[in-house]
């Protein structure tokens, strides 16, 4: 196996130092408040990508150039950066007045004390039916900070549920990328590894439903005041529903654009013109976001190919000895390629050919490997300060109105940190039963 370059990691730590190192010093050191905001976080990928084009002399700048296209040409990322695009255009075209209702709606039809509860297994179920978190988490993030604005709950406990549901849908569902993935390249069938993921996921979406209920309980007032608009509501229904139903994606938003642009002219809420700028302004909402996915495909494809992630794979299999340690240091693999990578999916595939080998070395099975490595890469992604999940979640809680930091978020994080433990259970206490 190839020893790999361990200084082509240099360009992550850079990243590391400028983004977390002096977000944590200006909100915790100086206490600067809303500190992390004071670090762009695209001119800390923009400097790693500096101090990558700098390394390997042996190549030239123009075929860095390249490396670094085929890398943003991958169809993962062109598929995100679609969605990113589609989403911001179904929030600006609905607007803040329509998530007002759903919210409202919401909590007319519930006791207000579960109502954090009823976003978390919505988000559930509809990240499962849809296979994508990101797009969940765009479509639930505007609903949940509206709950959180009428029922007086904590705005980041309400966005930080919804992406911890949405992780439990990407990690779970059939025709999520990870599962394809994972499954794909391990060689599993797809029911086998849900069967085998299912019963790790289970306890600790329960244990999230009971930190919630803990967290919750005392936040609620007795009276919500607020009306709603049944005809507002019918956007998100269908893109809800459609979800649900596991339709496509880009066919959901889609739906949700048009009932929503619909409903907002034949009712006079909106001119044409108005529709159109809204449109724009919710698209060009998600520049940040995009621009920090395209960022880290380049970034990534010159690490690949300078030997970054050889060394990490070799480090690895040095470290790990037995069928548990293997089971660990595989989780820990797609882990740190996901750190890397800032893309669940591409951690996979990344990790898929060294896993098959470490399957057969430690005696893993192929539906065990495509649950570690699924599991495994929707934690880390799940908590990432940087990942897709979370910059879209804050932007938008910002087209809301509400000012969140990653860090903020991450507190409120129950399912990824309760996934986590409940994978180490069943990694060390249970193991795997051989069919």
């Amino acid at each position: 196996m190839k020893k790999g370059n361990p200084i082509a990691l240099l360009p992550i730590g850079v990243f590391l130092a400028i983004y977390l190192g002096l977000g944590l010093l200006f909100e915790y050191g100086l206490r600067i408040p809303m500190g992390f905001y004071n670090i762009p976080i695209v001119i800390a990928f923009l400097t790693a990508i500096l101090v990558a084009c700098l390394q390997n002399r042996g190549l030239s700048f123009e075929q860095k150039l390249e490396l670094m296209g085929q890398g943003v040409g991958d169809k993962n990322i062109i598929t995100m950066l679609l969605i990113f695009l589609a989403a911001g255009s179904f929030v600006g075209v609905v607007g803040r007045s329509s998530a007002q209702s759903v919210a409202y709606f919401m909590l007319d039809m519930i006791p207000a004390q579960f109502a954090v509860i009823v976003l978390f297994v919505v988000a559930c179920f509809v990240s499962t039916a849809m296979g994508t978190s990101v797009g969940t988490i765009t479509l639930l993030t505007p609903i949940a900070v509206e709950v959180a604005q009428a029922s007086s709950f904590n705005v980041a406990l309400c966005v930080g549920t919804i992406v911890g549901g949405a992780m439990f849908g990407d990690n779970l569902s059939f025709i999520s990328d990870t599962t394809i993935a994972a499954c794909n390249g391990q060689g599993c069938a797809m029911k086998d590894k849900f069967r085998g993921n299912f019963w790790i996921a289970l306890p600790a979406a329960l244990a999230t439903i009971a930190m919630v209920l803990i967290f919750t309980r005392n936040q609620a007032p007795a009276e919500i005041e607020g009306s709603y608009n049944l005809i507002q509501i019918i956007p998100y229904v269908l893109v809800l529903a459609g979800g649900i139903i596991g339709i496509n994606v880009f066919v959901v938003l889609l739906i949700g654009i048009v009932s929503g642009a619909a409903i907002m002219l034949l009712t006079g809420q909106t001119a044409a013109t108005d529709l159109l700028a809204n449109m724009g302004s919710g698209a060009s909402g998600m520049f940040e976001t995009s621009m920090v996915a395209i960022l880290v495909a380049a970034l990534c494809a010159l690490i690949r190919e300078y030997g970054g992630f050889d060394a990490l794979l070799y480090g690895i299999r040095k470290i790990f000895k037995g069928n548990r340690g293997g089971q660990l240091g595989m989780g820990l693999l797609v882990g740190i390629m996901d750190i890397a990578t800032a893309n669940n999916t591409v951690a996979i595939v990344m990790a898929n050919p060294i896993a098959k080998e470490m399957s057969q070395d430690y005696d893993i099975s192929p539906r065990r490997a495509a649950c570690l490595l699924d599991t495994f890469s929707c934690i880390f992604q799940g908590v990432i300060p940087y990942g897709a999940q979370m910059l879209v979640a804050i932007s938008a809680a910002a087209e809301m109105g509400y000012a969140l930091s990653a860090f903020d978020i991450m507190g409120y994080l129950f399912y990824p940190y309760f996934l986590l433990a409940s994978s180490l259970i069943a990694i060390f206490l249970i193991g795997e039963k051989k069919r």
